[in-house]
């Protein structure tokens, strides 16, 4: 891990110290080298979670997919190939930019509903591990109160399958903590605080990633 990728997680500890005296930072490097090992790997991240959650969940991705705190220049080759292609390419190469792959399991509405309707709806997040999930991926798993029952479904299905867990919930953990391989329970207990929480706490995780891989 460079200097300046840890600089975040100390930064995380100076703007909200309750989160550095309840040991919350040790668990947020703990998650990140998780995080940080699969896509050295070549591996994929995928979140869920339900109302707020599932709005961090797809705030995760936002942050992950494009620039979020600096630039994500394509490699050279690839440049070159899309030059190829003339106009259109050009613009493509000196547009486009780089992404760390992840996929928020609640962007998908008409295959959510059929699974609410056909099969049960607390599976659905599971079901779609099914499908998109690969041995050596992890699951960003985030419910405040630690319990959400799609969540749990999901993160057991994860473990089966060879994929990592990461959980991010209030201060009691609940029933993912003792699923997860890592969870990062923050100080509170109350919904709105716990969200509130969350954000700095993936913020950190995401701008860390993309100070490690993106020169």
């Amino acid at each position: 891990m460079k200097d300046s990728t840890k600089a975040y997680l100390e930064l995380l500890g100076e703007r909200y110290p309750e989160l550095k005296n309840h040991g919350v930072t040790d668990d947020v490097l703990a998650a990140y080298k998780i995080l940080e090992k699969a896509y050295k790997q070549g591996k994929k991240v995928l979140i869920c979670g339900n109302g707020g959650s599932c709005s961090d969940s797809e705030h995760i991705v936002g942050e992950l997919m494009k620039k979020f705190m600096k630039k994500r220049p394509l490699p050279d080759t690839f440049k070159e190939d899309l030059k190829k292609y003339g106009e259109k390419g050009e613009k493509l190469a000196e547009s486009l930019e780089g992404a760390l792959r992840a996929i928020s399991l609640a962007s998908h509405p008409a295959l959510s509903y059929a699974l609410i309707n056909d099969i049960d709806g607390e599976l659905t997040f599971a079901q779609q591990l099914v499908g998109l999930g690969d041995k050596g991926d992890v699951l960003i798993t985030i419910s405040t109160s630690g319990n959400s029952k799609n969540c749990g479904y999901a993160a057991i299905t994860a473990k089966a399958m060879g994929i990592k867990v990461i959980a991010l919930t209030g201060a009691k953990g609940g029933k993912l903590a003792e699923i997860a391989d890592v969870t990062v329970k923050v100080p509170e207990t109350e919904t709105y605080k716990v969200q509130e929480y969350h954000l700095p706490v993936y913020h950190c995780l995401c701008q860390m990633l993309e100070e490690e891989f993106f020169d």
